[in-house]
């Protein structure tokens, strides 16, 4: 009797030593999170029909009075309950967003106390996940000193990576803003140029629990995160290469890290300061046997909510800009009032008019232009430098968009002539204040009936949902580069197959592309040539979402250009209804659908040398319905013709390098 019970108390104290797990299940039972704290830290693992993608990844957060990265406990929380998500949203890729998904808060205390709930949201491709921070006696605020949470994929992945940049660098000192090359199936282990990498980043696992020999052998992977606002930091993400985890060398581990110190030019710290009980932002993580989750995914939206209403309806649309091929010289007043008209021409809604308005134009001018461009039907967005001490840029107007009474005495200026939104430019950085900053300008905005885009600037995280006045956001390398560079232009079409894939997939991306000029200059003749095709140009006004367009279209394509290019161009929307990925790889090729309405629009473009030839089923159109298809031939000669759709609603189709395709009835 003794022996057996010391035996059941041995039993009882192994097991009371045990790790705690919960697991959380997608409403289709296929994505599947475990979450544990076995040695008193917090670990999570994803994975997908049976099939790991995110292997045993550290979770929890260091404080400046507390570090809850050890000695935890989970505690008993509420049971998985399914919620359903739905909302309409005029500005993504899909107006009306409605699905199930998991949801599960986990307590996890230290010592006896409660000091974060790990809160769970889990979809059928998509998991997001955030801490809520609590108070602690009389500790009701705190500093965010570090973020355990990590990401650890199977060995063998390869990565598609954007390096963020260093600090106060660039032109005029600008840096970061999101605007470098990316890395394409890259090996795990790097870590950018030093400074880790900006979301959104994207992964390819090759798995060896899976079968060999078909698409199941591999998954995709993008993490990043979403609802971050003045309350907190903007993230990125490192990787530490040959990590110690769980007693092993990693190829790589990868973690959420905080802005680097130098940027705003040093001013601010890089950990971000809560009130207590308090949240981080989300993080993201969405995973696909093929690429259409990926491309697909709401995520970034279905996880915040709006901050506050809109004080107007907000007006998107189609606009041009004369800087893309005129550069600074084209910012007078002659310029504008010949754009407005080609606006005008093309039924475009506005004219972006770019730097340097304030000494070229003058205020007077611009309001004389704005009563102009509305006699026209043509509204104005006019451009701002962001900054106070964070960078060098000449271009004006300058500080102006920095400080609040300021700010709102422009705005109020630009509401009384009709202006219809803002370019805000040069940011760079993602500190809790450059986080408030871009705050202010939106709720300032919204105040006053404008719209925003941001340039050099930071990735948007959620904020189609979270903010009326939001409109796009730069951060990529956008069209500008192709008019400073020729390199650029030769590897456009590389370029323009990564962004539907990685940048594109959590936030409208300002492009400012889709030229018919052949050379990026006023004269058409010289200057950097572009090697895309018309079609091509079609094509990406049409995969590149962005609920405000300005193309780089010019006045004299209306003479130069092919008819059935401008046509098109005349009538291409900016707003959509529903997405779907058809096919392509990063960097290689692309063929995706677009709906407005009722109509559907197909469209691909290719960078590799070879043509891309695919068999396509099209099920978005009626059998024997007759389409509209626009194509290349090998020497990127255009043209438009009519076909009638098969029985079988199958199309074959062939792309050149650097070529494109549309098809839409």
């Amino acid at each position: 009797m003794k022996k057996l019970l010391l035996g059941l108390l041995g039993l009882a104290a192994t097991m009371s030593a045990m790790a705690e797990s919960r697991e959380i299940v997608s409403p289709s039972g296929g994505l599947k999170v475990c979450v544990c704290d076995d040695g008193g830290k917090a670990a999570y693992t994803v994975s997908l029909n049976g099939v790991t993608c995110i292997e045993t990844s550290p979770l929890g957060v260091v404080l400046n009075f507390a570090d809850y990265s050890s000695g935890l406990k989970m505690a008993q929380g509420e049971a998985q309950k399914i919620v359903d998500v739905d909302y309409s949203l005029r500005n993504i890729k899909r107006s009306h967003v409605s699905h199930k998904a998991s949801e599960m808060v986990i307590p996890f205390t230290k010592d006896g106390k409660p000091v974060f709930d790990l809160m769970m949201h889990v979809s059928d491709n998509d998991v997001a996940f955030k801490y809520r921070i609590h108070a602690q006696e009389n500790t009701q605020v705190a500093v965010v000193k570090e973020e355990k949470t990590g990401f650890v994929l199977p060995d063998g992945t390869t990565t598609f990576l954007c390096p963020q940049s260093t600090p106060m660098n660039g032109f005029a000192r600008t840096s970061p803003s999101y605007e470098t090359n990316y890395t394409l199936d890259d090996t795990m282990g790097k870590n950018g140029w030093n400074e880790g990498y900006s979301f959104p980043c994207l992964f390819k696992v090759q798995h060896p629990q899976a079968p060999r020999g078909g698409k199941s052998n591999a998954a995709w992977v993008l993490i990043s995160e979403t609802g971050v606002d003045g309350s907190y930091c903007a993230g990125r993400l490192l990787c530490a290469a040959n990590s110690p985890l769980a007693g092993t060398e990693r190829a790589g581990v990868y973690t959420i890290g905080q802005p680097q110190k130098g940027e705003m030019n040093g001013v601010g710290d890089v950990s971000p300061a809560i009130a207590l009980p308090g949240e981080t932002p989300w993080r993201t993580i969405t995973i696909g046997e093929t690429l259409a989750p990926i491309v697909e995914t709401t995520i970034p939206f279905d996880v915040v909510k709006p901050k506050y209403a809109a004080k107007s309806e907000a007006k998107y649309g189609r606009g041009s800009w004369s800087w893309i091929i005129g550069m600074d010289p084209s910012c007078n007043f002659d310029e504008q009032k010949r754009y407005i008209d080609f606006s005008a021409a093309m039924g475009y809604e506005s004219v972006l008019v770019d730097a340097l308005w304030d000494t070229q134009i003058g205020r007077e001018k611009i309001a004389e232009l704005a009563r102009y461009g509305k006699s026209k039907g043509v509204a104005l967005y006019l451009w701002y430098n962001s900054n106070g001490a964070w960078n060098d840029a000449p271009q004006g107007p300058r500080h102006l968009m920095d400080k609040s009474q300021a700010r709102r005495a422009e705005m109020a200026w630009m509401q009384s002539i009709g202006i219809r939104g803002i370019k805000v430019d040069f940011f760079g950085g993602d500190k809790q204040p450059m986080m408030q900053l871009y705050e202010d300008i939106l709720a300032d905005a919204n105040d006053f009936g404008l719209l925003v885009i941001f340039h050099g600037c930071t990735l948007p995280r959620g904020w189609e949902r979270m903010f009326p006045a939001y409109a796009a956001s730069e951060a990529v390398l956008a069209s500008e580069n192709l008019h400073f560079s020729q390199g650029m232009c030769d590897a456009e079409a590389r370029n323009a197959c990564i962004h539907p894939f990685i940048r594109n997939t959590v936030g409208s991306m300002d492009f400012g592309g889709s030229t018919l000029n052949k050379f990026y200059n006023a004269n058409n003749k010289s200057g950097s040539q572009r090697k895309t095709s018309d079609v091509f140009a079609l094509a990406t006004a049409i995969m590149f979402q962005s609920p405000v367009q300005h193309f780089a279209l010019a006045p004299n394509n209306l003479e130069d250009a092919p008819s059935w290019a401008i046509d098109f161009m005349k009538k291409v929307p900016t707003t959509w209804d529903d997405v779907k990925f058809i096919d392509g790889y990063p960097g290689k090729y692309c063929v995706m659908a677009r709906r407005t309405g009722n109509k559907w629009y197909v469209v691909g473009i290719n960078a590799q040398e070879s043509p891309v030839k695919l068999k396509l089923s099209l099920p978005m159109f009626s059998a024997g319905s007759l389409l509209n298809l626009y194509s290349d031939t090998e020497k990127l000669e255009g043209s438009l013709k009519t076909l009638k759709l098969s029985k079988k609603q199958q199309i074959q189709i062939s792309i050149p390098c650097n070529g494109g395709l549309v098809i839409t009835e």
